[in-house]
């Protein structure tokens, strides 16, 4: 058990640095001028790790339970998956939800 949660500990960052990524790659790669792709390149991986800080972490400001991490990190995880399937990285996505799924059942049943 114990090397389970240790595995999944390791996978959710890899995750939640993954996300953090996908949402700056998007941000950089949107259509609009430079200075809206600076600042959503910019801004939104910062929302996302606030968020992550302020509900999903285990040692989040405002706690919310195995459920509440497990499916608030999943909604973070399938958002990114959205934003590389977005920039039509479909095996990628593809793998980052499958990954974001199976953490996200680890985390809800084998709470850490």
């Amino acid at each position: 058990m114990d090397l389970l949660r240790t595995t999944n500990l390791v996978l959710r960052f890899a995750l939640e640095v993954g996300a953090l990524a996908a949402a700056g790659y998007w941000g950089a790669t949107m259509s609009t001028g430079g200075l809206g792709r600076i600042s959503a390149a910019v801004c939104l991986p910062i929302l996302i790790g606030l968020f992550w800080a302020a509900f999903v972490s285990p040692k989040a400001w405002m706690p919310t339970g195995p459920s509440g991490r497990a499916g608030l990190g999943l909604a973070v995880f399938v958002g990114a998956a959205v934003l590389l399937l977005n920039r039509q990285h479909v095996t990628l996505a593809t793998v980052y939800g499958t990954l974001a799924v199976i953490s996200s059942l680890v985390v809800y049943a084998l709470p850490q």
